[in-house]
């Protein structure tokens, strides 16, 4: 219970790999904790071991499947005057993991939200990737579905600031594809795998590249992709040829022609219109 008898979510920061990232007061939180809500209970017991410590708190599975539903029972434990402590398998709480839900409702409620800071995949891909870090947009995942993909990479193609993406291992090749089809096979990208782990592995390049390497390589493990952002200002129109060139370049990549011309259409700030009477115009 909090010194001052009243209820308390921490958010805690949890090595993404590299049991030697924990922070001392994630060894604190998590052994004086009243409850701690585990994306994975396993993970947990594991790393509690390889801390050292004993977790002397109740703990509970509070994953995506079961958020929704155990949120209430960790606001009532807040009411009873509970240190309720957020633990994922990596990482902080509610970046594209459990947490945001029981922050929004222990707020809500008046109850005071806090972090243990710890590690995190986005900033430290960010950091390694060697792309412009001054600012930044996170997407997390993109949709599932290839067609609903290439939609919101669309949206993003214009997008000035350096992305971040996390992606599963099943799905990366796929979307470096896309990512290559909508922004361009020459657009440099950082995929960054497994990091502080045994095996981490940074790749730097192209677009173009990258998806080639992915196709052949089949990364597996925790991947995050950081892409370069839209260069600034308009960009100078190319010629018709060039145009048509770039339209047929994301439909090799596996582009629809009519995504492919939104994209090129998106890039150089022109009329979706225009570009697609210069395609069709040679047949």
């Amino acid at each position: 219970m909090d010194e001052n008898g009243t209820g308390r979510v921490v958010l805690v920061g949890a090595p993404l790999g590299n049991v030697g990232d924990a922070s001392v007061r994630l060894r604190e939180v998590l052994a004086g904790a009243d409850v701690v809500a585990a994306e994975d209970t396993r993970r947990l017991t594991r790393l509690a071991r390889d801390l050292g410590i004993t977790v002397g708190g109740r703990i509970v599975s509070y994953f995506e499947g079961n958020e929704e539903r155990r949120t209430p029972d960790l606001v009532e434990a807040l009411r009873g005057g509970a240190v309720v402590a957020v633990v994922t398998d990596g990482g902080m709480p509610s970046v594209s993991d459990p947490g945001y839900r029981l922050v929004r409702a222990a707020l809500d409620a008046g109850f005071p939200v806090t972090a243990a800071p710890g590690p995190s995949a986005v900033t430290t891909a960010l950091a390694l990737s060697g792309l412009p870090s001054d600012r930044f947009c996170f997407e997390g995942f993109l949709p599932r579905s290839g067609s609903g993909r290439r939609s919101r990479l669309r949206e993003l193609a214009a997008e000035p600031r350096t992305l971040v993406f996390f992606e599963a291992p099943h799905r990366i090749t796929g979307m470096l594809e896309d990512l290559a089809g909508v922004f361009g096979t020459e657009r440099d990208a950082a995929v960054c795998r497994e990091l502080t782990k045994t095996y981490e592995e940074i790749r730097r390049g192209p677009l173009g590249e990258l998806a080639a390497w992915s196709a052949e390589a089949g990364p597996r493990g925790e991947i995050t992709v950081v892409v370069a952002g839209a260069p600034s200002g308009p960009a100078e129109r190319p010629a018709d040829a060039d145009l048509r060139a770039a339209v047929a370049e994301r439909e090799a990549a596996g582009v629809t022609r009519r995504d492919a011309i939104q994209a090129v259409a998106d890039a150089y700030g022109l009329r979706k219109r225009e570009v697609y009477e210069l395609v069709h115009a040679t047949g």
